[in-house]
């Protein structure tokens, strides 16, 4: 069985936006723009590699492999493509006042396709939060972007990574055998 997606953000979970001071990160500049990176960040998202399969969802695409991934000590990961998105049909309604925050949301689903996933970010609206508190196969994880990834956050993603949901036949025939 294939391990759950790690679909992670960078701005305001790798990146935030005013750490403390002794939070251990050392200023970038990539792309023109100035960027706060902690090593132990890599190393983090290393020990959530065993239970997880690392995804970029960011808007840094495939540049998060070119300058972030280096910067912190991480092999080259996949990555979701957000720009130019097409929606599609089946892809799940957006409300108005949601439409920057949940711009992600269709793009992860279908790069999901059925996975159980956990989402780190800074900008997840909260009706998709307490929508997924009651499933486990999906754990969406919000980020303060002023302080972004924490230790405590590490620890929840690895104390109950999310999972596929049983078929309603191996519920059945696991209650008969029971």
């Amino acid at each position: 069985m294939p391990k759950p997606l790690l679909f992670l953000d960078v701005d305001g979970v790798l990146n935030p936006v005013c750490p403390h001071p002794d939070a251990g990160f050392d200023s970038h500049t990539l792309l023109g723009c100035a960027v706060l990176l902690a090593a132990e960040h890599g190393a983090w998202l290393r020990e959530l590699a065993g239970t997880y399969e690392l995804v970029w969802a960011s808007t840094w695409e495939e540049h998060a492999n070119t300058h972030i991934a280096p910067a912190i000590g991480l092999a080259p990961l996949p990555f979701v493509r957000f720009t130019g998105y097409v929606p599609q049909p089946g892809d799940p309604r957006v409300r108005l006042m949601e439409l920057f925050s949940a711009a992600k949301w269709a793009p992860l689903l279908r790069y999901a396709e059925g996975r159980p996933f956990a989402w780190v970010d800074d900008v997840i609206p909260s009706r998709l939060v307490r929508r997924s508190l009651w499933r486990r196969d999906r754990l969406l994880l919000p980020i303060d972007p002023g302080q972004g990834l924490e230790r405590r956050h590490v620890e929840r993603l690895l104390a109950r990574p999310p999972r596929s949901r049983p078929l309603l036949g191996a519920q059945v025939r696991g209650s008969a055998a029971s």
